[in-house]
């Protein structure tokens, strides 16, 4: 497996970077990544159903449409991001989720997951994941509280759900709300104080020190691509507010 820490924190590039890697590539990844202040909303989600628009403008969070199903999540740097990326013949996404518990068992924190591959520690969830097929390659993706600002991703994550919600480019199926619950940082349930740079370091090189895994840094290529994705889907209003049936080939 290729381990990617990338150090972008561009959540228009990092979603697009996903893509890429998923459709382009063929190779096994992992990729370790945060992104400024933003709020992701699942594919097919309705932006006024999960974010308080208002809110986002007033502090400067970025809005973003994932290529994936699930939830609406808020991003900030106390946030972290897992994406797994891989050819297989079966999926098999409660793998890659217990790769995740593993780890967070192995700094000393007792996690469990639920049905919708939640990671929960004190029935309280640290971690939301979602996932896509694309032909044979599979993506797992996930996010680590580990010091995020509950505050403002509770108020970020604040749209009504009385509006009316039709999913995006369809004038007949509903949106796909999001399943709401108590949140919690994992620095909270550390034993001994921990900084989420030396999180981090210790997450990537449970990869990385595998025998079967090495480093994978983006070349000039890649960069141009993921450049043009990012440009000509995950930055466009079309493809936020409407899911509109923007290609890339």
């Amino acid at each position: 497996m290729f381990c990617i820490d990338n150090r972008c924190t561009d959540i228009y590039f990092n979603l697009a970077a996903e893509e890429y890697l998923l459709k382009q590539k063929r190779g096994n990844f992992f990729m370790l990544w945060q992104s400024e202040p933003s709020v992701v909303i699942g594919k097919h989600q309705s932006v006024a159903a999960e974010a308080d628009e208002r809110f986002l403008d007033e502090k400067g969070i970025a809005l973003a449409r994932r290529f994936s199903g699930g939830g609406a999540v808020y991003h900030d740097r106390g946030n972290i991001n897992l994406s797994f990326i891989e050819t297989v013949k079966q999926p098999d996404f409660v793998y890659y989720l217990q790769q995740v518990v593993d780890f967070l068992e192995k700094v000393g924190i007792s996690a469990y997951a639920d049905q919708r591959l939640g990671i929960y520690v004190d029935e309280r969830k640290i971690s939301g994941s979602a996932q896509c097929i694309h032909k044979d390659r599979v993506m797992y993706h996930c996010t680590l509280l580990f010091s995020t600002d509950l505050d403002t991703l509770n108020a970020a994550l604040n749209g009504d759900p009385d509006v009316e919600s039709r999913l995006p480019g369809s004038r007949t199926m509903r949106a796909v709300p999001s399943v709401r619950s108590e949140v919690a940082n994992i620095k909270e349930f550390l034993s001994e104080p921990m900084d989420i740079k030396r999180f981090m370091h210790l997450l990537f090189h449970s990869f990385v020190d595998d025998d079967d895994n090495r480093i994978y840094r983006f070349s000039a290529g890649d960069m141009e691509t993921i450049e043009r994705l990012k440009a000509e889907k995950y930055a466009c209003k079309e493809w936020i507010y409407h899911k509109s049936a923007l290609t890339f080939t």
